[in-house]
């Protein structure tokens, strides 16, 4: 090995070694304390703070898509995607704003540590609950399997091993940290990789920029080689209805997003939250921004390269000195390990909380010793499970986790957000809603139909909203005495 690549591996090797510490102390404090292990291990005993309440929602969102995917699609299509990823930059004050403080004291009402937990005391519906769980795992595999692929590649760019290598490593840290810590080693780890993520995009940004001689000569540049670079629809290529859909996407429907909007359940009290919107807004703006423009920057750095998503290690290889690679890569790395430990998590909730205890345990009386035990297994196999899916990996990573990103809107959008502000929906309501709505985001992301030329999830979101209001009036209304826990 050379002296440059161990120079680049040691931070990482480092970085990753921390996680599983922090994963080896939470165990411990955990083990030593009497506080009930369900809602510990799936929902960190609803004691998130204000910035790591901020930080875990940022590191659950902000993903190898914002970080290796985006870019390398901005390189490509220039200003146009940066503005397109600048819609994001409102998801911490829109889930908690609009969801938080509602989901949380319904939560503990019910005592509640996952949405579908909400969506079965909303609903009292065996079909939402099992459709839920289902959905939750087909679309959290989908997008684990982006972030598995990203955190291989950026290891194999970067170290010189190859793919394999660089899966098996970066799966084997991952599974293991989060398997045995839970929750709340996912909500420190995810505070500790926000800040990373932060110092390491920044890093870059300011080296592009010194090495490009300041903005106004790097956008001199690239009007040289294609002034459409700099048009905000990319001379065509975005039509405009295609990135105002993306307020859609991206922008409103997050609310459904299982991934972000658990977060709502688990955090201290109303100060918390309110801190949270503050710092969120301000973390994704800065994060969106910075990222996206270093792939902007490139394009006259790196003429006609083929980056695919390697465009991230290429640019800090070229030109960082290889300590600085290593702590950089600390960044798109925790991007990716933050995003995937929250889905593990999730995952292993769907099958353990809301299938197994509700559907397939024959004892009521809860043995905390075999959920423990089950608990940290099945997070162990579904990450197996992707990292076998991982191994022939297809490119652009970023329409991949799109693609999950709309599967899941599509399917809770509106059970979580009409649950929490519509008297009247009910369960048949809820069930025609899920099924049209991840119905009709794939078949027609499947058959690439686009209406007016905008995203796939705008009709799809439609639909689903058309079918949830004929099915609620269809349906019966819900109990008053049960619709006290909720309004």
């Amino acid at each position: 090995m050379t002296n440059n690549k161990l120079l680049i591996i040691l931070p990482i090797i480092i970085y990753l070694m921390i996680m599983l510490y922090i994963a080896y102390r939470v165990k411990r404090m955990e083990k030593r304390s009497n506080l009930n292990f369900i809602e510990e291990y799936y929902m960190g005993s609803r004691s998130m703070g204000g910035f790591v309440l901020a930080m875990t929602i940022i590191a659950s969102y902000v993903s190898a898509s914002s970080f290796i995917g985006g870019p390398a699609i901005a390189y490509n299509i220039g200003l146009g995607w940066v503005f397109l990823a600048c819609i994001q930059t409102p998801t911490a004050f829109l889930t908690l704003g609009i969801l938080g403080k509602k989901l949380a004291i319904i939560s503990r009402k019910i005592n509640g540590v996952t949405i579908i937990d909400y969506l079965k005391a909303r609903y009292s519906s065996d079909i939402v609950v099992v459709s839920g769980a289902l959905l939750t795992l087909v679309f959290f595999i989908a997008s684990m399997i982006a972030q598995f692929i990203g955190g291989a590649r950026l290891i194999e760019t970067v170290t010189g091993y190859d793919y394999t290598t660089g899966l098996i490593l970066f799966c084997l840290i991952v599974i293991i940290y989060t398997a045995f810590g839970g929750f709340r080693t996912v909500a420190i780890t995810d505070a500790i990789q926000g800040v990373v993520m932060i110092i390491a995009a920044v890093c870059l940004f300011l080296k592009l920029y010194q090495v490009g001689g300041g903005m106004g000569n790097i956008v001199k540049n690239i009007a040289e080689i294609n002034p459409d670079l700099l048009r905000p629809d990319s001379g065509g290529n975005l039509p405009i209805p295609y990135l105002l859909s993306f307020w859609v996407l991206v922008g409103v429907a997050i609310l459904g997003l299982p991934q972000t909007t658990v977060r709502c359940m688990g955090f201290k009290d109303s100060k918390s939250m309110h801190n949270a919107m503050f710092i969120g807004t301000l973390v994704v703006g800065f994060l969106m921004i910075v990222t996206h423009m270093i792939g902007f920057m490139s394009i006259p750095l790196m003429p006609g390269a083929e980056v695919g998503d390697k465009l991230i290690p290429m640019v800090s290889l070229k030109y960082l000195n290889p300590i600085l690679v290593g702590i950089f890569i600390g960044g798109p790395l925790a991007a990716i390990m933050s995003t995937i430990d929250t889905m593990l998590i999730i995952a292993s909730s769907a099958i353990v909380k809301d299938l197994y205890l509700n559907y397939f345990s024959k004892s009521k009386k809860i043995n905390e010793k075999k959920i423990r035990t089950i608990s940290t297994m099945t997070t162990l196999i579904i990450g197996l499970i992707v990292f076998f899916l991982s191994l022939d990996p297809p490119k652009l990573l970023v329409y991949i986790n799109l693609f999950a990103f709309g599967g899941l809107e599509a399917s809770f959008l509106c059970p979580i957000l009409f649950g929490l502000y519509w008297r009247r929906a009910n369960s048949t309501g809820a069930v025609l809603s899920m099924l049209s709505g991840v119905v009709s985001f794939i078949y027609l992301s499947y058959k690439k139909i686009t209406v007016f030329e905008t995203n796939q999830i705008v009709p799809a979101i439609l639909i689903s909203i058309l079918f949830f209001i004929i099915g609620s009036f269809l349906g019966k209304k819900e109990p008053e005495e049960k619709l006290k826990y909720f309004f």
